[in-house]
């Protein structure tokens, strides 16, 4: 006999890219009722408004994002600006399981926290990337993922979309010893529903069609604490990450090209090719590609999927990977749904898909 639990799912910023995205894949999971809806400056508005695709929902009125209407749930996934889940989420009950899309508990840093935001660290929650290689620290040289943290968390930081694209990218090469990352170099092709909703100048139709737009450059970008966190969880001694993000007129995805040194110039494609199988043999939302097939975002659109393809630069010494996803679905939303399957003890595939949507 097949047991079934209804799980109660609140969304606050249920009207923002990523709680629409949230609550896209919540409505069609087989064991979620979806509860209160909240946002800030649309409160009182219907969700429709807003997010006019989610047809299940579109009647439903959008409430004021505060502690009250947000208690009685099992769930809670916070949609927030950064820097304003941290208060809401500490007057939750400790045994609701909150799922933080925003940056607020993602470093463990203060001081990298300090560095890049600019406010006090709220501290730091596990972390919503199943898929993290985590390098042995008990002696016995058996490699772990950061699944078995999730399992029974009440807490949950999903990670930022572009981390998830370059650590995925780069991870195998760095836990197999095969990378320098002392010397590592990552550009991203971006879609504009990275940036949010927000109306700015630069992110209008009028200037971005047709334009490709850096932002970022120089090491300011705020996910790069991040990656370099995984990295070291991973099994480097210290990294050193040049990141550039560049914006492309498309609505959705990311396309993120990491590279690094060799560590033994001698290093084959297949030795390379072997430990990226190794790290993702079983996993089922990141794949390895065949060998000579390069991912596109588009083979990703609306899925809860990774997919990777790795190669040698013979002539620069350097492991180049490719890495595709929806930065509003594996990227973020399709992320939390997974962590939260697998922080409740459901199968971590559950409503989620890995077929994307193409042309």
């Amino acid at each position: 006999m097949v047991m079934h639990m209804t799980i109660t799912v609140a969304v606050a910023g249920a009207s923002g890219y990523a709680g629409g995205e949230a609550l896209r894949i919540l409505a069609d999971h087989p064991e979620v009722e979806v509860g209160a809806l909240t946002a800030h400056s649309n409160a009182g508005a219907a969700l429709g408004t807003h997010q006019p695709h989610i047809r299940a929902l579109a009647d439903r009125v959008l409430l004021p994002t505060t502690v009250e209407n947000l208690l009685g749930h099992d769930v809670v996934v916070l949609a927030l600006p950064h820097g304003a889940s941290a208060e809401i989420a500490a007057q939750l009950p400790d045994d609701v399981l909150v799922i933080d899309l925003g940056a607020d508990h993602r470093l463990t840093d203060p001081d990298a926290w300090t560095q890049f935001y600019g406010t006090e660290h709220a501290g730091a929650w596990p972390y919503g990337l199943p898929e993290l290689l985590l390098a042995p620290t008990d002696g016995t040289g058996t490699l772990t993922k950061q699944r078995e943290h999730l399992v029974g968390a009440r807490r949950i930081a999903v990670p930022g979309c572009n981390v998830t694209a370059v650590t995925l990218g780069l991870q195998p090469g760095v836990s197999a010893g095969l990378v320098d990352t002392d010397d590592l170099v990552a550009v991203l092709a971006v879609g504009y529903s990275g940036a949010g909703k927000s109306l700015k100048p630069h992110l209008l139709a009028s200037e971005g069609l047709g334009s490709a737009q850096p932002y970022a450059v120089g090491g300011t970008h705020r996910h790069v604490p991040e990656v370099e966190q995984n990295l070291v969880a991973a099994g480097a001694g210290s990294v050193r990450l040049s990141f550039t993000p560049v914006l492309v007129p498309m609505s959705r995805g990311i396309l993120a090209t990491a590279t690094g040194r060799l560590t033994a110039p001698g290093t084959t494609l297949e030795e390379v090719r072997r430990a990226w199988e190794q790290a993702y043999d079983g996993e089922p939302f990141v794949e390895l590609l065949p060998e000579g097939q390069w991912p596109t975002t588009a083979m990703t659109v609306g899925a809860n999927t990774a997919l990777v393809q790795v190669a040698v630069d013979r002539r620069a010494g350097r492991v180049v990977t490719v890495t595709a996803l929806d930065n509003l679905v594996k990227g973020t939303a399709g992320a939390a749904v997974q962590s939260m399957n697998i922080a409740l003890g459901l199968p971590q595939t559950l409503g989620l898909t890995t077929g994307g949507v193409a042309p």
